[in-house]
């Protein structure tokens, strides 16, 4: 009876032996499974990531790009401006009493038709000058910010 026990006990652990082990091997296989998910998911979002890395990138470029050439351009209109190369004028409203507060330029030659016009003292031409560079650094700013939300959320 001993012996006839202990066989069973034995030839059961066999049993179970076996069946643990398949449930291993079953349990490796669902992991191995599980992680290989797992890292084809982080390749496609790293490869995501890196994809919008180079649109940001290249987006910025460009806005720099058009920050730099804006810059460029408002310093040339300054230098002009000092030179007296150019001069800015503004023309002037007509008043219904023919009354004028400010003088008009004197030049009897001009492209500009129309309307009489007043020169713009060169520091004053300087100011507004300052102020629209200004803005529209403003603007390429607000539209990188704008390009850059467009790209994150593409």
């Amino acid at each position: 009876m001993l012996l006839t026990t202990g066989g069973t006990w034995k030839v059961q652990d066999w049993r179970y032996g076996k069946q643990l082990a398949e449930q291993a091997g079953l349990h490796k296989d669902d992991l191995t499974a599980i992680s290989n998910a797992a890292a084809g998911q982080i390749r496609a979002d790293q490869e995501k990531r890196l994809a919008l890395e180079q649109r940001l990138f290249t987006s910025e470029h460009s806005h720099y790009k058009e920050l730099s050439d804006a810059q460029t351009n408002q310093d040339r209109l300054r230098d002009r401006l000092a030179t007296s190369d150019l001069r800015l004028s503004v023309l002037l409203a007509e008043d219904s009493t023919g009354g004028c507060s400010v003088p008009a330029g004197t030049e009897t030659g001009g492209l500009v038709h129309g309307g009489a016009r007043a020169r713009l003292d060169p520091a004053h031409a300087q100011r507004i000058i300052g102020i629209t560079a200004a803005g529209d650094q403003g603007l390429i700013a607000l539209a990188a910010c704008q390009a850059y939300i467009r790209e994150l959320y593409k």
